[in-house]
């Protein structure tokens, strides 16, 4: 049950209200008489206001009427009500304000000034996942929960914020955000702990945000969360921010390891420019930066080398399980959106670099990887796209009612091309493929701000990846996703 608390001027207005009546009824008994009322019983009548205010002389009812007495009387009333008053401001003034809303979700906020804040935020994404025509290399169809995170976030006076969030789907709970920010200015921010690096654009997104069920092939080799720090900050209102920091070093599209295992470590900065912001032109939406990383990976396994997945999330490409990463791993990303009215478009570049070693023989070499994607969003009910995800429905949806909420198509198509020089010494040709090509659509169907449906189709075709220089079996795949968040 949301928690209610009285508005601050409450008790002074009822009080004005009572004292203007007692003024009015008491000022001059000759009035009291000319309209009929005796002063006896405007004396009785404060007599039981006194007693419910506990104010009530000890010899009240008692004594003969005395108007100078009544006039005392009714000031002890005026100072008792004033101090309610200003007991109740005081009450109200260091109460802390909990607030429950659909956009905000559930908020605590400390009294005035309110710089202690913590609020209860959530995401729930269960999924379908239904493949079509997979008859050489059959898929799972399913339904599965594909993110339920629950958050915690917040202020702790001006210069702190903090973040902690978890992912319990899957087999495990694991943590997806822990972080506490240092906030000297806008202009420089510190955060500590895990979160999501600045590279991607699609990854910098937030979970719920994404125009499609799964996110594209540039993606794929963009780290996501990992254990650093960074400085970052914002310039001219939000048109020019930057991040930079060091991390321990996460794989092309995974998550950092909790420790450091190759005691190396990785520095990834970004820049993004919106020169136009808040302008009101057609250009206000327009946005373009570059995100780059640079450091050692030195090991073997999921800690250090990737593995690329489709939109289906199925594995098509993996080195051979003798390579070790060994030297530097250098990405960098130009990327660019445009949010306008009831138009979205995005679009990132990554390639990424790898020095490798086979150790049984002592080759080496150093591997470029590329993907590149391009998404396209039109919002057919005419409400405005945003990079932030949440189309708000100008009318809800109401069952039996008018209201239909908002319907957004989304397209996407995208590549990623695997550095020819891996195979055959560092990835089996007949088993992983050296490119992959998607695209997609799909509709989104916003019933509220805080709820949607979503339907996918995608289609990837391969180079290579199958027996005797065969191609592997195109993935067609229809996704279905019911997402609640607040």
């Amino acid at each position: 049950m949301p928690h209610r608390h009285r508005r601050p001027g409450t008790a002074t207005a009822s009080s004005a209200r009572l004292l203007g009546a007692l003024a009015c009824a008491l000022a001059l008994p000759a009035q009291a008489q000319s309209s009929g009322v005796s002063v006896e019983d405007l004396a009785r009548r404060l007599q039981a206001i006194e007693q419910r205010l506990g104010t009530a002389p000890a010899d009240a009812g008692t004594a003969a009427v005395d108007p100078a007495d009544l006039d005392q009387r009714l000031r002890v009333i005026e100072r008792k009500l004033e101090l309610q008053a200003e007991a109740e401001s005081a009450r109200v003034a260091s109460t802390p304000v909990v607030t429950l809303s659909a956009a905000k979700g559930l908020s605590v906020k400390s009294a005035p000034p309110g710089d202690l804040e913590i609020k209860f935020r959530g995401l729930i994404q269960a999924d379908g996942r239904f493949f079509i025509d997979d008859q050489r290399a059959p898929q799972n169809d399913t339904f599965l929960f594909r993110r339920v995170e629950p958050t915690i976030e917040g202020t702790w006076g001006s210069l702190f914020a903090f973040r902690l969030g978890a992912q319990l789907a899957g087999d495990s709970a694991t943590v997806n955000d822990a972080y506490v920010d240092v906030r000297f200015s806008p202009r420089a921010t510190v955060r500590v702990g895990r979160y999501k690096v600045p590279l991607g654009l699609e990854r910098l997104q937030s979970s719920s945000a994404g125009a499609m069920v799964e996110g594209g092939f540039a993606s794929e080799l963009a780290p996501v969360r990992d254990l650093g720090v960074q400085l970052q900050g914002e310039f001219a209102d939000g048109a020019l921010s930057y991040a930079v920091g060091a991390f321990n070093g996460a794989p092309d599209g995974r998550d950092g390891a909790t420790t450091n295992p190759d005691n190396e470590f990785e520095l990834i900065g970004r820049v993004f420019v919106e020169p136009w912001k808040n302008s009101g032109t057609a250009l206000s939406g327009l946005g373009f930066g570059v995100g780059a990383s640079q450091g050692d990976k030195r090991g073997t396994g999921n800690n250090f080398l990737p593995r690329y997945r489709t939109p289906g999330q199925a594995q098509f490409f993996n080195y051979r399980s003798t390579v070790v990463a060994d030297g530097e791993h250098t990405r960098w990303s130009p990327q660019a959106y445009y949010y306008r009215n009831r138009l979205g478009l995005l679009g990132e570049y990554i390639r990424s670099r790898q020095e490798l070693l086979l150790p049984a023989s002592g080759a080496r070499a150093a591997l470029d990887h590329e993907a590149w994607q391009l998404t396209a969003g039109w919002v057919l009910t005419g409400e405005d796209a945003s990079y932030k995800g949440v189309v708000k429905p100008s009318q809800p949806f109401t069952p039996g009612g008018a209201g239909w909420g908002a319907f957004e198509l989304v397209a996407r198509y995208g590549r990623l091309d695997i550095d020819d020089d891996a195979f055959p010494r560092y990835a089996d040709p007949a088993a992983v493929a050296s490119e992959a090509n998607s695209w997609g659509l799909g509709l989104n169907w916003y019933l509220t701000s805080n709820f949607k449906l979503v339907a996918n189709y995608t289609q990837t075709d391969f180079e290579g990846g199958a027996p005797a220089g065969a191609d592997r079996e195109d993935e067609k795949a229809f996704f279905t996703r019911a997402q609640f968040s607040f």
